[in-house]
């Protein structure tokens, strides 16, 4: 079960009845350290926070808890199906995602938090549309490299087709406003068609124009003008518009080398705001030091190294959607996690994005474990492929 294949390991190989599954252990052993730590990190920001707003110091904890049996849940069910599905799903998947883009922006439907309107109940969960958009995003871009490679490294159009069809919802994040998901959604597909080819004069063109585009959305909005002003010198008004970065600054400041100790943060208690959602970051720094924040950077970069991994191996089979949907989860994953963890260090003006499988929130997690299990699924249809176990290619899978 260990042999090698084209110069890697199958890693554990699952069987039930003819079916068999590839499972990438490092990549599980790096989600599940994770999905761990995030899990103590959580309880330790949050136990405060549940007495005084539900009289229940474990409310946080029970509540991630069952986040991420549901997360886990899912993305057994996502690794599931084969990657035949998720191709031919891509046009339904991007319309449904358009519609709840636009259903979270209908009065009584969308709810707002702190001026924003992000969410749609579902059932027990809080959804953020944004979330669910970004792994539907990935989806597409992989099937259109898939499907116009050629066009992509040879046609202006053929580049920029599906930027403009990502504007549209890039728009509708605005509206609610969600410039953090916009930025990263944005940046992973340029990133994909980076990869995939595209003329690099073009590319850099793409670049300044979204650069240009970014930083005039950020002039003409006073609430973003404040977040890039107190980012550059957050101690000018540190009871104000400088306060969460300076009370972040100051948790990890006060983690030196090994921290403080698990549970002997002091900013979490009420300093810190959302310490156990987008700055657990910093409550990381001050409990377990640089030692525990270098840690969590370690893990995140074995997420995004195996997603690369992947992609090269798909791409060596010739399989390009499963290549180019490794690529896409890899460099979401690593933007993502970069910029929550810059946010915290003062390097990135204030966004409101979650540290992947760690944050507080069940909508994030749920898609978080999605977005792996797929990375997880194309490895394995990869090790099939080469083993030559299972069933034939599918017609989407090209000569190398």
């Amino acid at each position: 079960m260990m042999k090698r294949i084209a110069g890697h390991s199958r890693g554990l190989v699952l069987q039930w009845g003819p079916h068999r599954f590839y499972l990438d252990t490092v990549l599980l052993s790096a989600a599940m350290g994770l999905l761990v730590l995030g899990y103590i990190m959580v309880a330790s920001a949050s136990l405060h926070l549940g007495e005084k707003l539900a009289d229940d110091s474990f409310y946080f904890p029970r509540h991630q808890l069952v986040h991420i049996v549901m997360g886990l849940a899912a993305g057994l069910a996502v690794a599931s199906q084969r990657l035949e599905l998720w191709r031919k799903s891509y046009r339904l998947l991007f319309l449904a995602g358009l519609a709840l883009l636009l259903l979270v922006l209908v009065p009584g439907i969308g709810k707002s938090v702190n001026g924003s309107s992000r969410w749609i109940s579902l059932f027990v969960i809080r959804i953020q549309v944004s979330e669910v958009f970004k792994l539907i995003a990935v989806i597409y871009m992989a099937n259109y490299i898939a499907v116009r490679a050629d066009q992509v490294r040879n046609s202006v159009v053929g580049m920029l087709f599906p930027l403009g069809l990502l504007s549209v919802a890039g728009l509708l994040l605005l509206l609610e406003p969600d410039f953090g998901a916009t930025a990263v959604m944005m940046a992973t597909a340029l990133g994909m068609l980076f990869l995939a080819g595209a003329r690099l004069w073009l590319f850099g063109i793409l670049m300044a124009i979204v650069g240009v585009l970014g930083g005039l959305l950020i002039a003409f909005s006073s609430y973003r003008l404040r977040r890039v002003s107190s980012f550059l010198n957050p101690w000018a008004d540190e009871d104000n518009s400088g306060y969460q970065l300076t009370q972040a600054l100051i948790a990890f400041g006060r983690g030196e080398w090994a921290g403080v100790g698990l549970g002997s943060s002091v900013q979490k208690l009420f300093y810190l705001p959302e310490a156990h959602t987008d700055f657990l970051f910093s409550v990381i720094g001050e409990e377990l030091g640089l030692v525990g924040a270098c840690s969590v950077i370690a893990l995140f970069c074995v997420i995004v190294w195996r997603a690369f991994v992947i992609g090269r191996l798909a791409t060596r089979l010739g399989d390009r959607f499963g290549a180019f949907l490794a690529y896409g989860v890899g460099i979401w994953f690593g933007l993502q996690a970069f910029i929550n963890m810059g946010v915290n260090m003062g390097m990135l003006p204030t966004k409101g994005l979650t540290l992947p499988l760690m944050s507080y929130g069940g909508g994030s997690m749920l898609v978080m474990c999605a977005a792996l299990a797929l990375l997880f699924r194309v490895r394995s249809e990869v090790m099939e492929s080469y083993s030559g176990a299972g069933r034939p290619r599918s017609p989407w899978v090209h000569g190398s």
